[in-house]
């Protein structure tokens, strides 16, 4: 016959989810940045396996290979750590719905930075506070965004980004492409990008040699 002290440790291991893998995932924003810092944190928090990402500022989520690898290989029980909770994404809505996504899988969460450790009930409390307020943010932002277009219509203002260039500016792109300046030093001295440029030259229906 089993044991009270038995049936109480068995009882805590049924509940108790089985152990799983500690993930680390480490990002940074160019190329030229070093993965290092992060990486010797990570395996401080005990990370087995790293995943990483060397990312431009636009890079959308499914152009992080790194990201997209992780997901895919964290299984329910395991730990996914970061250094911090914006490592998840480039903008509130990214870090919210992968925040979101790793709960529902029953992954754990742990952010070193704000502490965040989502395999706690004060854990997950923090992340839905954080996901909550980053939805919030979003939803001003898109109400903000509204209200100063219909100022802007109101007042009979364009909507929109405004021109990367004056009438007068495309007029003098015009003259000296004219003279045979090349697209790059007409874009260098003007400050835009040579697409700009080309949009100039071929709405005045000039050939642009290529």
């Amino acid at each position: 016959m089993a044991t009270a002290a038995q049936a109480h440790n068995h009882q805590q291991t049924a509940s108790s989810p089985p152990h799983g893998k500690v993930l680390g995932y480490a990002r940074v924003s160019t190329g030229h940045q070093s993965l290092d810092q992060q990486h010797d944190a990570l395996t401080q928090a005990g990370a087995e396996k790293m995943f990483d990402d060397k990312l431009s500022g636009t890079s959308t989520r499914e152009q992080r290979p790194g990201l997209a690898a992780l997901l895919d290989y964290a299984r329910e029980g395991d730990t996914i750590v970061v250094v911090g909770i914006d490592r998840l994404g480039r903008n509130a809505a990214e870090v919210m719905l992968t925040i979101r996504d790793l709960g529902e899988r029953g992954i754990v969460l742990r952010s070193l930075r704000e502490g965040i450790d989502t395999s706690t009930a004060a854990g997950r409390m923090i992340a839905g506070v954080l996901a909550s307020l980053a939805e919030l943010e979003l939803e001003l932002g898109r109400e903000r965004r509204t209200a100063a277009r219909e100022a802007r219509r109101s007042r009979g203002q364009p909507i929109g980004r405004p021109p990367a260039l004056t009438d007068r500016q495309r007029e003098q792109v015009l003259k000296l492409h004219a003279q045979g300046e090349s697209v790059i030093d007409i874009a260098t001295t003007f400050g835009v990008g040579r697409d700009t440029v080309y949009r100039v030259i071929r709405a005045a229906d000039v050939s642009v040699e290529t």
